[in-house]
């Protein structure tokens, strides 16, 4: 992405050339991988010839000026529907307004040329649904990209687009980009502003996904900062993401490695994997292991009541007699969010709390916690979430039950590559820091791809 911006600015590509490039890949591509629901080649060829004048007329161009990227379906991009992967929204009218993240995407230059497909609400760890279909991993056409921003994590890894846009509720960045074999970093609730992802459960955050770190914390750069539309945006942080990958001092942060934080259901290859990872990671980076043993409760209850709090906000009028157009993995859900009390809602929420008791108790105690990423490798593109992992039953949502714990208490983590499995998928190994120290996660993040680089597409099967 910084490469191909570069390019345009020195006059060595084109915009149009870039934006058409990536338009060829879509056509291409996406009768097998099924990663665009929509394409808008006339509006992004037109934002490229704009770009094109520009440089032509000796103007200064933004840092990602012709840089083509996707726009995941349930964020709005002025001039293209949103159907958040739903029947309910397949009538929608384009969107007036971009998303704050995709707008300021757009005012650095970048040019969007479709939209991005996801499971029906962002609902799942794989990226199906009744009204858009079901969109495949291209390092293996018959597994997932991983959910909810599959459609996104499987056209960057394809290399059809630099970047896309993406959001995390439960681990929908982290999960499609171990899955895809990315760099993937969920932020701290707040840093990038949003209209309305989440107000209540504020567990949901927007970003994007990338190849590189990078151009992961160039987009960061970007996309980060206040915004007076959104009362729970934060200050900016007051540095330089692209600065600190290279600069920022980590060594003698103590690191605590946890395979299944105690309970989650794990694959042994993965833990295998993402163990040797962790160690190695340890050691690049010079950190000190803390030794410390985690044990969590299974807080996937917590998880659902907090993801449940937003969901009746912008219904259409008279969904209750439409219910029987959503996904039938999605109705259940519903029904029961609905019944759901306020005194039962509160008790759910002293759960949380004292979740987050917990975790701020060992974070006085480490600075990094290390964990898989998914607890076990891509599974069946066409879903559900498995219900068995490394021949051990569970419950589905054991298989992103590590993701969601930084949603459900708020900090910032990030995916690596940690290497793939005898099957030849990837696997992510996770690191996560204490809240608002994105710093910590991308600077690790760099010197994982210094040490141990990963591909910067896979090819597809």
């Amino acid at each position: 992405m910084i490469t191909a911006a570069a390019l345009v600015r020195s006059s060595e590509r084109s915009a149009r050339e870039l934006v058409q490039d990536a338009l060829d890949r879509v056509e291409a591509t996406n009768p097998t991988l099924n990663t665009f629901v929509r394409v808008d080649a006339e509006g992004a060829l037109a934002a490229a010839d704009r770009v094109d004048a520009a440089r032509r007329a000796g103007e200064t161009l933004p840092p990602l000026a012709g840089v083509p990227f996707g726009v995941k379906d349930l964020e709005d991009c002025v001039g293209m529907p949103t159907t958040r992967g739903s029947r309910w929204y397949a009538s929608n009218p384009p969107a007036v307004r971009d998303d704050i993240h995709v707008g300021r995407f757009r005012a650095a230059g970048a040019i969007p040329i479709g939209k991005t497909t996801t499971p029906e609400f962002g609902a799942w760890g794989y990226t199906a649904s009744p009204l858009l279909g079901v969109t495949r991993n291209p390092w293996h056409t018959d597994r997932t990209p991983g959910g909810s921003s599959g459609g996104t994590a499987a056209a960057v890894a394809a290399g059809i687009i630099p970047f896309g846009t993406a959001s995390d509720g439960g681990g929908s960045i982290r999960g499609p980009g171990s899955s895809c074999g990315l760099p993937g970093l969920k932020p701290t609730y707040g840093r990038i502003p949003t209209f309305g992802v989440t107000r209540h459960a504020q567990n949901a955050v927007n970003f994007a996904l990338a190849t590189t770190v990078a151009d992961t914390a160039l987009l960061f750069d970007i996309a980060c900062g206040p915004d007076a539309r959104d009362r729970t945006s934060l200050p900016h942080p007051g540095l330089r993401y692209s600065d600190v990958i290279e600069q920022l001092d980590v060594g003698g942060l103590r690191a605590t490695w946890s395979p299944d934080l105690g309970f989650v259901t794990i694959d042994p290859e993965v833990a295998d994997i993402t163990a040797r990872a962790a160690a190695s990671l340890i050691g690049a980076a010079r950190l000190r292991p803390s030794g410390i043993d985690v044990q969590l409760d299974d807080f996937i209850r917590v998880y659902v009541f907090m993801e449940a709090a937003d969901q009746f906000v912008d219904v259409p009028d008279g969904w209750e007699a439409r219910i029987d157009e959503l996904d039938p993995l999605v109705v259940e859900g519903w029904r029961k969010a609905r019944t759901v009390t306020l005194p039962t809602f509160s008790r759910v929420e002293g759960d949380r709390r004292q979740l987050e008791l917990r975790i701020a108790d060992l974070f006085e105690h480490t600075d990094v916690l290390l964990t898989p990423t998914n607890a076990c490798p891509p599974f069946a593109a066409e879903g559900p979430m498995p219900t068995e992992i490394g021949g051990r039953r569970c419950h589905g949502g054991h298989a992103a039950l590590l993701t969601m714990l930084a949603n459900v208490v708020n900090l910032p983590s990030i995916t690596l590559p940690a290497g793939v499995t005898s099957d030849g998928l990837p696997i992510g190994l996770m690191v996560t820091a204490p809240r608002h120290r994105e710093d910590i996660c991308l600077r690790l993040a760099r010197i994982w791809e210094q040490h141990s680089p990963w591909p910067r597409h896979a090819a597809t099967t």
